[in-house]
């Protein structure tokens, strides 16, 4: 059989920025092992698969894979099947906003997508989430170390560095300046003799107040043992813990706050988020990503029974 897909480029209104994104919109007939011998043939970080199932009309199948295992709740792919459905008219785009929901393994995400004239613009979707915050921390000498930076280059005025999880740990380091993000390198060596180890934590988001663009009100990336020397993944899954990191400093009062996050750089695929946090002061946290995305290529794929 023949199965179409696409590729998307996502958080990023322009061809060859933001992340990657495959999707096949009517996978209904796909097995988990053709799944996975999909994703792993086009070797991207998230493939995504669409079927409707026994859905109401609104309601849309979706699961995510990538090259080694499938994956629970992902954000870039959530944008990319959204954006993919709209753009072949599997979704009518009637109305300047339109609602629909996709069942993922780890529940049900609410989306809406923004349009002009049946084109869509943006697209963001809702989740809730629940954080465990921990104020310890690797001690400055040993952040410093193995992201091959000054101590001088952290920030301990405004933010400090913290563990925060939302069902997966991230070691949350604040800098003082956007240049310090971009060339921070991981030292695997210096992380394993420093008491980083203990945290659980095996990925690490470095972020700036200061960018390099007046989009964005942050700039983030992640490294970490998890993560290879020289990539630059896609940040998405790390933006709950970032939104609860932000409402656990006390000069941050109650409210709605709007920001966008951006990741890489012009010339390396630079991605634009854009966040909407509800903060209570509540154990659940609401927080509404968003962006845009553009078509890349169509296919063709031939996957045997």
């Amino acid at each position: 059989m023949k199965y179409a897909y696409y590729m998307a480029d996502v958080f990023t209104q322009k061809v060859f920025g933001g992340a990657q994104i495959a999707v096949f919109p009517e996978a209904d007939n796909l097995s988990n092992q053709q799944m996975q011998l999909c994703a792993r043939e086009l070797n991207l970080s998230e493939t995504v698969f669409i079927s409707k199932q026994d859905l109401t009309a609104n309601q849309w199948v979706m699961r995510v894979f990538n090259p080694q295992n499938e994956i629970g709740l992902a954000g870039h792919p959530t944008i990319a099947a959204a954006f993919v459905l709209a753009s072949t008219g599997a979704i009518p785009l009637t109305d300047p906003l339109t609602s629909l929901v996709f069942v993922q393994n780890s529940g049900p995400v609410e989306v809406n997508i923004s349009s002009q004239n049946g084109i869509p613009t943006f697209i963001q979707f809702t989740r809730k989430s629940s954080a465990i915050i921990d104020l310890f921390s690797p001690s400055a000498d040993e952040l410093a170390s193995f992201l091959s930076i000054a101590v001088s280059e952290l920030d301990n005025k405004k933010y400090f560095p913290r563990l925060v999880s939302c069902g997966f740990p991230y070691l949350i380091v604040p800098v003082l300046r956007y240049e310090s993000v971009i060339k921070a390198r991981f030292n695997y060596a210096v992380w394993s003799r420093s008491s980083a180890p203990q945290t659980a934590a095996q990925e690490i988001l470095l972020f700036s107040p200061k960018t390099a663009h007046p989009d964005s009100d942050f700039h983030a990336r992640l490294l970490g043992p998890r993560i290879g020397m020289h990539e630059d993944p896609p940040v998405g899954n790390a933006m709950p813990a970032f939104a609860s990191y932000l409402c656990s400093f006390d000069f941050l009062q109650k409210g709605t706050y709007t920001f966008s996050l951006d990741r890489g750089q012009e010339i390396i695929r630079r991605s634009l988020l854009n966040l909407e946090m509800d903060h209570k002061g509540t154990d659940i946290l609401t927080l509404r990503v968003g962006g845009s995305a553009v078509m890349v290529a169509e296919g063709l794929m031939t996957i045997p029974d």
